[in-house]
């Protein structure tokens, strides 16, 4: 790893990490990497839905563009 220094326990458990996912250290700390950046992605994601839906002129706006989201309803006994 080109200019990154870490400890060695520290290396040490990610060389263990990437061995039992089978692959290489550096393959292995892409894939972190990506998966990190998704979870980020998510988390901002989630944020700004959870902002916008709290918003009664936004719900209603996207209402009255798009219609209101169908009730689901529980199957009634015969």
């Amino acid at each position: 790893m080109a200019g990154i220094e870490i400890d060695d326990t520290t290396a040490d458990a990610l060389q263990a990490l990437a061995d039992a996912a089978g692959l290489p250290l550096a393959t292995y700390l892409a894939q972190v990497a990506e998966e990190k950046r998704r979870e980020r992605a998510l988390a901002e994601g989630a944020e700004i839905f959870r902002q916008v839906t709290s918003d009664p002129e936004t719900v209603a706006a996207f209402d009255a563009e798009y219609g209101p989201a169908p009730a689901h309803t529980a199957p009634r006994a015969a």
